[in-house]
């Protein structure tokens, strides 16, 4: 169940609010007026935040905990499109946008959410163009992301999606050779526009030619130039 956090986590939400891109050099003054809309709300695991379709009644940057924002397709299969940790923002593009929400948010841990509401936010930046500014700029690479999301879905083939994903942990990591995966196989599986099985045979060929070795969540790159080759589409798996 989702329940609202009590008044006394004000402080909570302006040390939210600090790490989020949209309100990152704001003055004191003005991240406590977008503090004094916003409401701090707990979800529990597996609780669905907002559904494909439903009017945008404001956005949301999650606290602590991750969200996943995902579509259904006619056949009921899911296709992860970002995780989303703290500090991130999410449904934002819909509110500016003025249109439905267009996928699912989801918990998939004990999460908390700012939720600022679309009206009384809207009214504030039409007053601030430094905040209007900060919008369009948190907008501009919320597109790009979703372009390369697009991009690797569509030119990368799974073992090329798989071992960028894998730098990507390592760059997270400041460059570490050894990192553990933030999802599970299921959750990875669908980020990647695959099914467990093959990603499963994909990890398994990957230690097979001495790029990784898994140990469970854990894996350790064994080959990184072999890996940016496969990101990069330079290379294949045999």
């Amino acid at each position: 169940m989702s329940s609202a956090m009590p008044a006394s986590g004000q402080d909570k939400i302006l040390k939210g609010l600090s790490r989020i891109p949209l309100f990152e050099g704001l003055p004191p003054e003005k991240l406590e007026s977008v503090a004094g809309i916003a409401e701090l709300i707990s979800y529990a695991k597996g609780r669905i935040i907002f559904s494909e379709g439903e009017p945008a009644a404001g956005f949301y940057a999650v606290f602590s905990g991750r969200v996943k924002i995902f579509k259904l397709s006619f056949e009921g299969k899911e296709q992860i499109l970002h995780i989303f940790g703290p500090g991130e923002p999410f449904g934002e593009v819909a509110v500016f946008e003025g249109v439905n929400l267009p996928a699912y948010a989801q918990a998939i841990e004990e999460t908390a959410a700012i939720f600022i509401p679309k009206a009384r936010f809207v009214d504030l930046i039409s007053k601030d163009p430094a905040l209007t500014l900060k919008m369009f700029s948190v907008l501009s690479s919320r597109l790009r992301k979703f372009t390369h999301l697009i991009e690797d879905l569509s030119l990368k083939d799974v073992p090329g999606r798989l071992a960028k994903y894998i730098l990507l942990l390592s760059e997270r990591a400041a460059g570490a050779d050894n990192v553990r995966l933030d999802l599970t196989k299921n959750q990875l599986a669908g980020l990647l526009g695959t099914i467990p099985e093959t990603l499963s045979r994909i990890f398994s060929r990957l230690a097979g030619q001495g790029l990784v070795k898994v140990y469970g969540a854990e894996i350790a790159i064994l080959d990184r130039r072999g890996l940016e080759d496969l990101a990069q589409g330079v290379s294949r798996l045999a």
